[in-house]
C-alpha cells in the first residue's frame, strides 16, 4: 500500500495514470454518499426531537448549530492531521470518529438527554469534518485542472443521493416505529447503530486500498508553488463567506421544510409524510448537479453559479408571498437550484492556490459553521415573525451568492488586497 504522506506519483507521460484517476474518485463517491445520508438525517432529527423535547424553534436549531459548529473548531485540527498522516489515513481516521458519534445516540435516547445528543452530533460532525478535508481537495487535483469544477459537481451529485435518500428512509426508521401517542427518542437508536456499522467497514476499506497520492505539493506539473496565507488571495476570502452563507442558507431550508410543510395553510402533513417530500428538495440538487457537471464544460462556472442564485431568490419570494401548493413547491424546488452551488463555490475559491490548495480548503471547511449559524437566525426570526417570513434570511444570501459567482470569483493578485 502506498504511504500517502511520503509517496510521489509518478509524472503521467501517455494517459496511464487516468484508470488511477477513476478508481480513486469512484472510491471516492461512497463518502460522498454518506456525509450527504448523515448531514440530511438532522432534518428528520429535528422535528423529532423538537416534539419529544417540546423545544422551540431556535431549541431545535441547535441540533445544527452542534453538528455545523464542528466544521469551525475542528477544520485547523484536522487539516493538520491530514497533512500528518495523509490523505487516506486522514479518511479512515474521520470514518472512525464519526462512527463513534453515531454509536453516542444510544446513551443520548437511552437517558432521554438533549445535551448528549448535541454532544453526539458534534462527534459525529468532527468525523464528517475530516473527511471533507481530506476527500474535497483530492477531487480538484485529479484530473485537469480547468474540469475541477464539473468533476466535483461529480463526485458531490452522489453526496446529494445520500441526501435524498436519508429523509425517506430515516423518516420510515423513526417515525414508522412511533406512534402520535409515543413521543420517545428511542426510536433513533436503529438507523444511527446501523450507520455506524456501515462507517465502521468503510473505515476498514480504507485502510486497504490503495489511492494514488495527491499531496499539492508534489504532484507534478498540476501546481505552482505559492507562499505565504491563502487569505492573501481574494477570491479565496469571499469565496469564504459565500461557503458560509451558502451552506447555512441550504442547511436552514432543509431544517425548517418538515415543520414548514406541517403548517395548516401550506400543506398540513404529517411528519413522516413531509419527511418524504423532504427528499424532493434534496434529490433536486442531485438531479442539478449531475446536469451542472456536464453543462459547466460549456458554460463558466461563476456564471451559471449567479443564474442558479437568481432563480433561487426568486422561488424563495414565491414561498413568502404565497400558500398552500404554490409555496409548497417553491422551497422543494429551491434545491434543485442549490445543486451547483457548494462544488463551485468550492473550487473557484481554490482556483490557483497552488501548494496553498489544502490550506485554502480547511478555511473553507471553517466557514461550512454558517450551517451552525444561519439555521440559528432563522429560527430566531420563525419564533419572533413567523416561519414563513423567516425565510427572508435565506433569500438575502442567495443575494451574496449571485454577486461572488459575477465579480468576488475572479482571482486577484494577493500582493493587491
Amino acid at each position: 500500500m502506498i504511504n500517502p504522506s511520503t509517496a510521489v506519483p509518478t509524472e503521467p507521460t501517455n494517459g496511464t495514470t487516468a484508470p488511477n484517476y477513476r478508481f480513486a474518485l469512484t472510491s471516492l463517491t461512497s463518502l460522498f454518499f454518506m456525509w450527504g445520508f448523515i448531514t440530511a438525517m438532522n432534518d428528520v432529527l429535528i422535528p423529532h426531537l423538537k416534539g419529544v423535547f417540546a423545544l422551540s424553534y431556535t431549541q431545535a436549531m441547535l441540533i445544527q448549530f452542534c453538528f455545523f459548529g464542528a466544521y469551525f473548531l475542528v477544520s485547523v485540527p484536522a487539516g493538520w492531521l491530514v497533512k500528518r498522516i495523509g490523505f487516506q489515513r486522514g479518511i479512515s481516521a474521520g470514518l472512525l470518529v464519526a462512527c463513534i458519534g453515531c454509536l453516542l445516540f444510544v446513551p443520548a435516547a437511552t437517558s432521554h438527554a438533549y445535551w448528549i445528543f448535541l454532544s453526539a452530533l458534534f462527534v459525529l460532525a468532527s468525523g464528517i469534518t475530516i473527511l471533507q478535508v481530506a476527500a474535497n481537495p483530492i477531487v480538484t487535483l485529479l484530473g485537469k485542472p480547468q474540469t475541477a469544477s464539473s468533476r466535483l459537481t461529480l463526485t458531490q451529485a452522489f453526496n446529494s443521493l445520500g441526501t435524498t435518500l436519508a429523509p425517506i428512509i430515516g423518516g420510515i426508521l423513526i417515525f414508522s416505529v412511533i406512534d402520535e401517542h409515543d413521543m420517545s427518542a428511542n426510536s433513533v437508536i436503529l438507523p444511527y447503530v446501523i450507520l455506524a456499522a456501515v462507517l465502521f467497514l468503510l473505515a476498514m476499506t480504507f485502510l486497504k486500498i490503495t489511492l494514488p497520492d495527491t499531496s499539492p505539493s508534489e504532484v507534478v506539473g498540476s501546481v505552482v508553488s505559492k507562499k505565504g496565507s491563502p487569505l492573501q488571495h481574494r477570491h479565496l476570502t469571499l469565496g469564504a463567506i459565500c461557503i458560509f452563507i451558502y451552506v447555512g442558507a441550504e442547511v436552514s431550508i432543509g431544517s425548517f421544510i418538515v415543520n414548514f410543510l406541517g403548517e395548516p395553510y401550506i400543506a398540513g402533513l404529517a411528519e413522516s409524510t413531509a419527511a418524504t417530500y423532504l427528499s424532493y428538495y434534496w434529490g433536486g440538487a442531485m438531479v442539478g448537479r449531475f446536469v451542472g457537471a456536464a453543462v459547466m464544460q460549456k458554460i463558466p462556472a461563476g456564471k451559471l453559479l449567479a443564474f442558479n442564485s437568481v432563480c433561487a431568490m426568486g422561488l424563495i419570494a414565491l414561498v413568502i408571498s404565497s400558500s398552500g401548493a404554490l409555496a409548497m413547491w417553491a422551497i422543494l424546488m429551491v434545491g434543485l437550484f442549490n445543486s451547483i452551488m457548494f462544488p463551485t463555490i468550492f473550487s473557484l475559491a481554490l482556483a490557483g492556490l497552488g501548494d496553498l490548495t489544502s490550506r485554502g480548503s480547511g478555511v473553507l471547511c471553517l466557514a461550512i459553521v454558517g450551517g451552525a449559524i444561519v439555521p440559528v437566525l432563522q429560527g430566531a426570526l420563525a419564533d419572533s415573525i413567523g416561519l414563513q417570513l423567516s425565510f427572508v434570511l435565506p433569500m438575502i444570501c442567495y443575494l451574496y451568492i449571485a454577486f461572488y459567482g459575477v465579480q468576488g470569483s475572479k482571482p486577484t493578485s494577493s500582493t493587491s488586497v
